[in-house]
């Protein structure tokens, strides 16, 4: 069961970032959420919010190419968990907690290629914040369950379920599905992912219920 929600602004958000941003060399702060419950969105805003010496390296670089999900058998439900290179991902945020001197570059997943793409996300040595967000930052099976110990901070978002579905949804349809494809996806590999996610709320340092309105 998720814990109580705290209701937050986005400003009060913000300045909880500022705050962890300022309390050493290099902070990790992981948002964590069921999809479609705006975690992307969030961290844009926290990013944009405490300036250049923050930086957003999403969980969904990590997406294993569509190629290798055909040969895995697991094209039919990408976004599930053992469809993202987990190891690949713990790895990078040993390496930016560890403040190397040089720059990290980091895969960013392109919505409108379906697709990963290496080296699209630098974070300089100048990088105080890292904002990472995801489905999976919260769980407890292997190699999973090293993410949380390499987060300074993880919040998890919270979100009305049926509000969540309507997003879901509405996203599927702008990026190609049509209303029956974006809904059964929703309802079915969206929501199955989702169950998993929720029970992991626990974990989290702050469970937020946001009051400001967030597009999709």
């Amino acid at each position: 069961m998720t814990p109580p929600a705290q209701p937050c602004t986005l400003d009060e958000l913000v300045a909880r970032a500022r705050t962890l941003a300022g309390a050493g060399p290099r902070q990790l702060l992981g948002v964590a959420g069921a999809p479609g419950a705006g975690k992307s969105t969030l961290a844009e805003r926290i990013v944009a919010g405490v300036g250049p010496t923050a930086r957003l390296v999403p969980m969904d670089g990590f997406h294993l190419a569509q190629s290798e999900l055909v040969r895995l058998g697991r094209a039919d439900r990408k976004g599930a968990v053992d469809t993202f290179d987990a190891n690949g991902y713990v790895s990078l945020l040993r390496r930016l907690r560890r403040l190397e001197p040089t720059t990290v570059y980091a895969p960013e997943f392109r919505r409108e290629l379906e697709e990963p793409v290496a080296g699209a996300i630098g974070v300089p040595p100048s990088v105080r914040l890292v904002v990472t967000e995801g489905n999976y930052l919260l769980l407890t099976d292997p190699p999973w369950d090293e993410v949380r110990s390499l987060l300074h901070e993880a919040w998890f978002l919270d979100l009305d379920a049926e509000l969540r579905l309507r997003r879901l949804t509405a996203r599927h349809e702008a990026y190609g599905r049509s209303p029956e494809q974006a809904r059964a996806w929703a309802r079915g590999s969206d929501e199955a992912n989702a169950r998993r996610v929720v029970g992991t709320a626990d974990r989290a340092d702050l469970v937020v219920r946001l009051t400001d309105a967030l597009p999709l």
